[in-house]
């Protein structure tokens, strides 16, 4: 299992907008200027887990309660084939089995794609086992108030959360979408646990998701291509193709002994491709505008306007609230572990007038705070 970092891993409608400005409050011109413009999805990243920690219920149902679209879950299969909530494939980094001696025999050596990593790994136990543990913050050092909600949580599989989103979309009267992805197929799939059929059993029989908006993600590209074969085409259900380092391959190209690069995909022929089974593209927002030495925003990339031209979005992924996570444009001087909101919106405002059609933020309410300005004012197009 390779760390499942974005950076590190080879890593709807008119509507709902309504419904979210009813949400927010918005009245009058305010609102009727947010719902006729563009709709530009705030996609909550792991739930708010600048707020809550990550993958737990508590980060969902504040993501959901500070006006997210979307909310992520990250999954993976256990043992015994049930899907789970985790963005890390290893345990320790976001829950407390390093402290359980019963799993201490669980601790192993595991090499992927040439590196070997040490550590307890979600697909070497049982949903069970997994329930038993306690989820923890997984960036103490930078969110320190989330370590305070250490050990209240347990992990939550697939449809616990499916069941969790609905019952919140009853209770506030808004459907609320769901952007699972679908982490390391090619990888699940070599050592028996594939990853597709057991999502689309799920996609069947919750009939929360025959309603709900719905965008598959996926750094891979096999995936994507068989569930659109699978599913075929609807306003309600995306496809988004994940872009990673534009110098890296994607895993299932890799492993297949392929060249095929990032780069490949977002040149102007790679993204006509993916607009023949993705909706989507979503890069590091720092690969579409990326930093300078000194930490201040370029030049826009050009696949940004590279994918419009081919029909497709663009929403990048993610908006962090403090400090050290933001452009150098737009820090403040209260520290790099600092909550910086007033930066952070603007931060968001630059990308969407550079292009950008939604965002994955780990904050959800400055992210709806950043769209419903940004609507709202002499830029919105």
């Amino acid at each position: 299992m390779v760390d499942l970092s974005r950076r590190t891993v080879l890593q709807s409608t008119a509507s709902l907008a309504t419904a979210c400005g009813g949400l927010l409050g918005l009245k009058g011109p305010a609102r009727a200027q947010a719902t006729s413009s563009r709709h530009i999805p705030v996609l909550a990243h792991r739930g708010a887990c600048a707020l809550r920690p990550e993958h737990t219920l508590a980060s969902y149902a504040k993501a959901i309660a500070d006006g997210a679209d979307y909310i992520e879950p990250d999954l993976m299969p256990s043992k015994d084939g049930v899907l789970v909530a985790t963005h890390d494939g290893e345990l320790s980094g976001g829950t407390d089995i390093a402290s359980r001696p019963e799993f201490a025999d669980r601790k192993r050596d595991l090499n992927i794609l040439g590196r070997t990593l040490t550590g307890w790994f979600v697909s070497d136990l049982t949903f069970t086992e997994l329930k038993t543990l306690r989820r923890k913050e997984t960036m103490p050092k930078v969110r320190q108030a989330n370590s305070a909600y250490d050990g209240e949580f347990q992990m939550v599989s697939f449809e616990e959360m499916i069941d969790f989103v609905a019952a919140e979309s009853v209770t506030r009267g808004r459907l609320i979408g769901l952007v699972p992805e679908l982490k390391f197929s090619t990888y699940f799939a070599s050592i028996g646990l594939p990853l597709e059929d057991r999502f689309l059993d799920i996609l069947s029989r919750h009939s929360y998701l025959q309603r709900a908006p719905l965008i598959i993600q996926s750094f891979e590209i096999a995936n994507l291509k068989y569930l659109r074969a699978k599913l075929g085409r609807n306003e309600r259900l995306q496809l988004m193709q994940l872009i990673n380092d534009l110098d890296q391959k994607p895993i299932d190209v890799m492993m297949a002994g392929g060249n095929m690069t990032f780069a490949d995909m977002t040149s102007a022929e790679g993204l006509k491709e993916i607009a023949r089974y993705a909706d989507i593209i979503s890069p590091d927002i720092r690969t579409l505008i990326p930093l300078d030495a000194k930490g201040y925003l370029g030049q826009p990339h050009p696949m940004i306007g590279l994918a419009h031209a081919a029909g497709l979005k663009v929403q990048g992924y993610e908006f962090r609230p403090e400090n050290q996570f933001i452009a150098a444009n737009f820090r403040n001087t209260e520290g790099d572990n600092a909550r910086n909101v007033e930066g952070s919106i603007k931060e968001m405002h630059h990308y969407l007038r550079n292009g950008l059609d939604g965002f994955f933020t780990d904050d959800p309410g400055i992210g709806r705070q950043a769209v419903d300005s940004f609507l709202a004012g002499p830029r919105a197009s």
